[in-house]
């Protein structure tokens, strides 16, 4: 009976356990993402000012 609980702690040790890892494997995705995306419009920015034009920064109106 013991050898029984141990298993069924056992696995749930590990469902744990691999959805912890899911969680941060989640995170890193994510955050490479929003990384990548930041990136892109600095990207963006510099390809304007390298071909020479003047209003390349986005100027927010809505106020």
């Amino acid at each position: 009976m013991a050898d029984a609980d141990d298993e069924e702690e056992d696995r749930k040790a590990r469902s744990r356990a691999n959805l912890a890892a899911l969680a941060v494997i989640l995170v890193l995705v994510l955050g490479a993402l929003f990384v990548g995306h930041v990136l892109k419009g600095a990207s963006d920015i510099q390809d304007c000012v390298m071909s020479g034009r003047t209003n390349c920064a986005p100027i927010d109106t809505n106020r």
